[in-house]
């Protein structure tokens, strides 16, 4: 997801039974459903006991809400996810860029990709799939999040030299 449709995200949008986000007027006013793995089912469950203890009359009816009870923004976000890394002491490669929030979301598309490369799917086939998890309005713009991608590359050059390779 994005960051702005999480912190979107009405208490309502939130089916921890079923395991499904519903994403209402992403980008472009698209809305869609979001799976989720039981994992994370099961610590948005352990989220919501500790919000509902720690708030219990919130000011907004958002999902993820600030310790004062409001709606989350980008600013408070991104700060609680720096301080997240410093705790769990993850730090940038010298000359490279500190990780962000987004990086998350790309991550997730290019281990997805380079999983199905490696367990020999169609990949073509799942990528409208992927495209419509992520929120894109067509498989070209999911790959915007995937080019120079060392990884995938690999991947798919490899996928690539075997079909052009005699059958024993």
């Amino acid at each position: 997801m994005r960051l702005s449709e999480a912190i979107g995200l009405q208490r309502s949008d939130v089916d921890l039974d079923e395991g499904v986000l519903t994403v209402r007027q992403s980008k472009f006013g698209k809305s869609r459903l979001v799976p989720l793995h039981p994992t994370t089912t099961e610590q948005l469950a352990d989220y919501q006991c500790r919000r509902d203890k720690l708030c219990p009359h919130p000011l907004t009816p958002a999902f993820f809400v600030s310790g004062a009870g409001t709606r989350l923004n980008h600013t408070n976000a991104s700060k609680t996810f720096t301080r997240l890394l410093r705790a769990a002491d993850v730090t940038a490669a010298p000359g490279m860029a500190k990780p962000r929030l987004y990086d998350l979301r790309h991550s997730f598309a290019v281990t997805t990709l380079v999983s199905w490369y490696a367990q020999g799917a169609d990949v073509a086939h799942l990528l409208p799939a992927l495209s419509t998890y992520l929120g894109h309005v067509s498989p070209a713009t999911t790959y915007w999040y995937l080019h120079a991608c060392p990884q995938l590359m690999t991947a798919a050059a490899q996928r690539l030299d075997d079909s052009w390779k005699e059958p024993s």
